[in-house]
């Protein structure tokens, strides 16, 4: 997409409507995905102009969706250090759906991605634009059909730079830990040729695995378990994106998103690979599991 074109879909793309019909939308899943990984928003370092694009868009989508701030916006800022970088104001950004509990699940995908790297832009699209569709989605979901539990959405900034974001949202929550039952985390959701996205986190929170058993097959994607244990190695994904902060506060979670790929840190990872059949039924995959969760989430024993 030339760059352009890009700054014109952020500026002045009319959104589609979610009030037509409550179930996933797949043009507007897709969109979101275009859009987030454009090279209008240069690789979404955090800190850098890209990122803050990002941060705008996703704002309007949540506002669009009607998801609710804690605060006067949905802005969370947060200081972000690392070897590559400082940011002094790195932002989260956090909006919910009330429940009749007011207990909670905690849906969290992340926006920031690598930026440029000799001159190319590293676009992610689904590292981790297809996630943030995802909970784009999930969220035009549940504010059509009302949850049980409250439901928290959390795009999150600083997941490249050391799972930054989702440290500094567990250090200054909007709700108390022990509300927080369960994190769903989507990272890398829509390249995936087999028709597979994992679920990751049985291995440590079993009492999930019979909910996760429980999701349909979706015609273009299929749910598989794994990834989750020591001996795997680097095949182990439990402390390979933001899940891993709330596993080390001993919150229930689950991490879906697809095996590797040739694409991943590449400059390819552009929404021109992004696999169009697949991903919309691998979002689908989540929130049946997130309905399933928000159905039986008082079955499953509280975290310590």
């Amino acid at each position: 997409m030339k760059k352009i074109l890009a700054l014109s879909l952020i500026v002045a793309m009319p959104l589609i409507s979610m009030a037509q019909r409550p179930e996933l939308n797949k043009e507007q899943l897709l969109k979101d995905v275009e859009v987030l990984s454009s090279d209008a928003l240069e690789g979404r370092l955090s800190g850098t102009k890209g990122n803050k694009m990002a941060q705008e868009y996703i704002q309007q989508r949540f506002k669009q969706i009607g998801l609710t701030p804690f605060g006067q916006d949905f802005k969370q800022h947060f200081r972000l250090e690392s070897k590559r970088l400082v940011v002094e104001q790195a932002t989260n950004l956090v909006g919910y759906i009330p429940g009749k509990s007011d207990k909670a699940i905690v849906v969290t995908a992340h926006y920031d991605h690598v930026g440029q790297r000799d001159g190319e832009i590293y676009n992610g699209a689904d590292d981790n634009a297809s996630g943030v569709g995802a909970l784009l989605a999930a969220a035009a979901h549940f504010a059509k059909s009302k949850p049980e539990h409250t439901l928290i959405f959390v795009a999150l900034d600083g997941e490249e730079l050391g799972l930054q974001g989702a440290k500094a949202f567990l250090e200054n929550p909007p709700i108390p830990l022990q509300n927080m039952l369960l994190n769903v985390n989507m990272d890398m959701l829509s390249i995936n040729d087999k028709g597979e996205l994992y679920a990751s986190g049985a291995y440590h929170n079993p009492q999930l695995k019979p909910y996760l058993e429980q999701v349909k097959p979706q015609p273009q994607a299929k749910l598989l378990l794994g990834h989750d244990q020591p001996e795997q190695g680097h095949d182990d994904w439990t402390s390979q994106s933001d899940h891993y902060q709330f596993h080390k506060r001993n919150i229930p979670y689950v991490y879906f998103g697809v095996e590797d790929h040739p694409h991943y840190h590449k400059p390819t990872d552009g929404y021109v690979n992004v696999n169009t059949k697949f991903y919309p039924n691998a979002a689908a995959l989540v929130i049946d599991f997130i309905s399933l969760m928000d159905a039986n989430l008082d079955k499953t024993a509280p975290h310590k």
